[in-house]
């Protein structure tokens, strides 16, 4: 395996878990997410699979659509989507999100952007893979201070969508929607499993032996820092240039 930047190691974590999706939508302001999804469809290219389809907010070539985020939710509505990012200023160990802010709503201490479309975009797409780089209790927390987003439902309602997974800069969690609990896949290169418990504010289920995230092999990080750090850099200039100085 090829060393990589953690910047590189987490673009190529994304494309991993977009194996396979026919549609991956990602919204404003995600190059991480971004520039994966990308990766993805060079690497579907490379094996000879059919290519990903991608729909990239902000993006003018990667984004079929005129009316920003409208044209994604009715994709989505009509299970056209298969892929979709989310974060949040809180994630707790039931994959609920929290976007509006801190403290006791509506008095919130810390107020952020809002919760626009995640709700209904957490309900309908199949694979929405949580995405959040800081790693800490602040962010890791045992319960949300205000849920924007739902993790797996309570019965009763269809719902396709959901959590798949949680990525940020120490390691991977996969989502268990039976259990509604999170279970720690991989630990980046550089970190401890010791190093992840110590930064989660939620519990979470854990094999007795935690893999290392897979590091990139030389062809897909030459994809990376090749076709796609200038594909992404279309949309995003300086991400571009971060990859370049790698």
């Amino acid at each position: 395996m090829t060393e990589c930047t953690p910047t590189e190691g987490l673009v190529v974590a994304i494309a991993g878990l977009l194996d396979g999706v026919r549609h991956v939508a990602v919204g404003a302001s995600s190059p991480i997410p971004g520039a994966a999804a990308l990766l993805a469809r060079a690497l579907a290219e490379r094996r000879g699979a059919p290519p990903t389809r991608l729909s990239i907010l902000g993006s003018r070539r990667d984004h079929a659509f005129t009316n920003g985020g409208v044209e994604v939710f009715d994709l989505a509505a009509q299970g056209r989507i298969d892929a979709f990012f989310l974060g949040g200023g809180q994630i707790d160990g039931e994959a609920n999100i929290n976007l509006v802010g801190t403290g006791p709503y509506p008095r919130s201490e810390v107020r952020w952007p809002g919760s626009f479309g995640s709700a209904y975009l957490y309900h309908l797409v199949p694979r929405v893979i949580l995405f959040r780089e800081e790693h800490s209790p602040r962010v890791l927390v045992p319960q949300v201070d205000f849920i924007s987003a739902a993790g797996p439902g309570d019965g009763g309602a269809h719902r396709p969508g959901g959590p798949h997974a949680l990525l940020t800069r120490l390691c991977l969690f996969d989502f268990d929607k039976l259990r509604r609990r999170f279970v720690l896949r991989s630990v980046h290169a550089g970190h401890t499993a010791d190093d992840v418990r110590a930064a989660t504010g939620f519990d979470y289920d854990a094999p007795s032996v935690v893999p290392t995230t897979p590091r990139p092999d030389a062809g897909t990080l030459a994809l990376l820092r090749g076709r796609v750090r200038d594909e992404i850099g279309r949309t995003y200039p300086k991400f571009a240039d971060t990859l370049l100085s790698a």
